[in-house]
């Protein structure tokens, strides 16, 4: 959100970020692509990879040359839009990164809009990288994703904004689908996924920035309609993994921002926590990373404006050391400290920052996010790291910035009191080395429509036509169902070699619930999917693993939670009763009511060791 300047209910709200600098070594060796395991982003060799990021923006259109370039008031009408990485007017690319080293960075997250990928325009002259004459704004951007990976950098590529803009206010860039249709969105997606798929240092999608509410309407999670984020950033995610790049990490940022800003007035940020009751399930496991923004002139019910009736809501940069870590956690920082849940993944704060001219609260502030980011040894990315200046005086947020000359100022020059902090936190000890595999926990969702993650069960088709259904995502098997609700619950497995679609008694081997209507896998096989018909469940997809063991007993849930001490994997169904077998565990059958008329709900499982 750099500069967030929500434009809600017509008033400007400003916000640039703020630097932190550290003088430290090149990105060094890792293997790329990324993947997840657990709250942790791993290389290819199942090392931890620290997002140690900057912002370099840009190429979504919020330079347009007319000086502050984090000044709103410089961005005029009529003015071209650059839609190209900031400072390479002044500086060569070489230089520019070769100061992303000395700021002990190891990642790039490198913004795009919409526009930018289809402007068939060569961009404006720019003196300082003359190499760069008459190519467009997405082969400039080429020619940046190239020497950032060569230099060993990974770059994570950010879909910004849809217009070439700055970010982010009631500007027709809200949500993926302003400006735009969805479809558009994910073939722009596809097409940009893969362009660089053959660049295993083009290591993630970050899906879509700042989602948040226009003059009309709310986004929301998981409604199921047009302005559902979670439902889109989901399929989109899907499809960019299926269709265009299975290496990439799928980031999925928070909604930033929904209602009125007006006292007595519901608003606020829901930010991440919508994902404790449904997170994503990817049909790759560990490629999901989830983000969150934070600013300090923001909080948690407060757009960072002035003017607008927030008068009862506190920004972060108001609240004690205690009450913003209270707030961090509740609103992000769960995701990645809660481990062994659904909707446990890595957690990356991928914009920060102050102003370098900051006042003493927004300084204090600053100090206690950073601090709070090196205890937990949470992922980041600092906004912006490119800037402009003026004989030492310029944005004031940026890391590193450059004149007109082509002479440098950076936070490590020993006159920026964000110094202390940022080399802090580039330095600060953290997990490193070999990661272990943990079990992976993820929840179906079938509220709206077919829910199949895995890649293999998709070569099915239609195995339950008229139905709803479900499927856990290759290496997992079913582990919980909801008696209501349509949700289930999956965990770690081994991979299976072929499916069994059960809708009768024909595998039943014994009364194991007497008087209800029941559904068994075949011997060597467990429930890996299900399928729902309206709320009434109706078919068993099972998965063939060889040879299980076949002590078994029956969990009842049509009366309350029947699951494990400590419920691993999480409330997967707020709300509703739920039935889970132990980790050692497999599903064998379910049990339903099945009399004429009945919600034919699922009541028991048959768990099998």
């Amino acid at each position: 959100m750099r500069l967030a300047r929500v434009l809600l209910i017509g008033v400007l709200v400003a916000g640039f970020l703020v630097p932190s600098t550290a003088a430290v070594a090149a990105p060094g060796t890792w293997v790329g692509p990324l993947s997840t395991r657990g709250r942790y982003i791993v290389d290819a060799n199942g090392d931890r990879f620290k997002l140690k990021a900057g912002n370099w923006h840009g190429a979504s259109g919020t330079w347009n040359g007319s000086g502050d370039v984090n000044d709103p008031a410089n961005h005029h009408a009529g003015e071209i839009a650059y839609e190209t990485p900031l400072g390479l007017d002044r500086a060569p690319m070489e230089s520019i990164i070769d100061g992303f080293t000395e700021l002990g960075l190891n990642t790039v997250r490198l913004q795009f809009s919409n526009q930018m990928i289809h402007d068939p325009n060569p961009v404006p002259d720019l003196p300082a990288n003359p190499s760069l004459h008459g190519l467009t704004p997405l082969q400039v951007y080429d020619r940046v994703v190239d020497r950032l990976t060569a230099r060993g950098f990974a770059v994570i590529i950010n879909n910004h904004t849809t217009t070439s803009r700055w970010c982010c206010g009631l500007d027709g860039n809200e949500r993926w689908n302003t400006s735009q249709s969805e479809q558009q969105w994910q073939d722009d997606w596809l097409f940009m996924a893969r362009r660089y798929a053959a660049n295993k240092r083009v290591v993630g999608a970050d899906l879509y920035n700042e989602v948040r509410r226009n003059i009309l309407d709310d986004p929301n999670w998981g409604w199921g309609n047009g302005t559902d984020w979670q439902r889109a950033s989901q399929q989109v995610g899907d499809r960019i993994l299926t269709e265009a790049n299975p290496d990439l990490l799928i980031i999925v940022e928070g909604i930033n921002w929904t209602g009125i800003p007006v006292d007595g007035l519901p608003h606020g940020r829901p930010t991440l926590e919508p994902a404790r009751t449904l997170s994503h399930t990817l049909v790759d496991s560990g490629k999901l990373v989830y983000s969150a923004h934070f600013y300090g002139y923001t909080g948690p019910n407060h757009s960072g404006a002035t003017g607008t009736g927030e008068t009862h809501d506190p920004r972060y940069q108001d609240l004690s050391p205690a009450e913003l870590r209270d707030v961090l956690y509740r609103q992000a920082f769960f995701v990645s400290a809660e481990t062994g849940q659904h909707f446990t993944a890595p957690l990356w704060i991928s914009e920060f920052g102050v102003g370098r001219g900051s006042d003493d609260r927004a300084r204090a502030w600053f100090g206690n996010f950073v601090d709070y980011l090196v205890q937990t040894d949470t992922d980041f990315a600092y906004w912006p790291i490119v800037g402009f200046h003026t004989n030492r005086v310029g944005d004031g947020w940026s890391l590193l910035a450059w004149d007109a000359s082509g002479n440098r100022m950076s936070v490590n020059d020993g006159d920026d009191w964000r110094a202390d902090a940022w080399n802090r936190l580039v330095s600060a000890p953290g997990r490193t080395g070999q990661i272990p595999t943990v079990d992976r926990w993820s929840m179906l969702n079938l509220d709206y429509a077919d829910f199949q993650e895995s890649r293999s069960a998709r070569g099915l088709g239609d195995w339950n036509p008229g139905a709803r259904k479900g499927v856990c995502p290759d290496g997992q098997r079913l582990i919980g169902l909801a008696h209501t609700g349509n949700r289930g619950l999956c965990t770690s497995s081994t991979a299976v070699s072929g499916y069994v679609v059960v809708r009768d008694e024909t595998y039943v081997d014994t009364d194991w619930a007497s008087g209800y209507t029941k559904v068994q896998c075949p011997p060597g096989s467990y429930v890996v999917g299900y399928s729902v018909t309206g709320a009434a469940f109706s078919a068993a997809l099972c998965g063939k693993v060889g040879t299980l063991g076949r002590t078994g007993r029956t969990v009842w849930f049509d009366r309350g939670d029947n699951r494990p001490a400590g419920s691993p994997g999480g409330e997967f169904a707020y709300g509703n009763y739920k039935g889970q077998c132990a980790a050692n565990e497999y599903v064998a059958g379910v049990a339903y009511t099945g009399r004429i008329g009945s919600r034919r709900t699922p009541d028991a499982l048959l768990c099998r060791s």
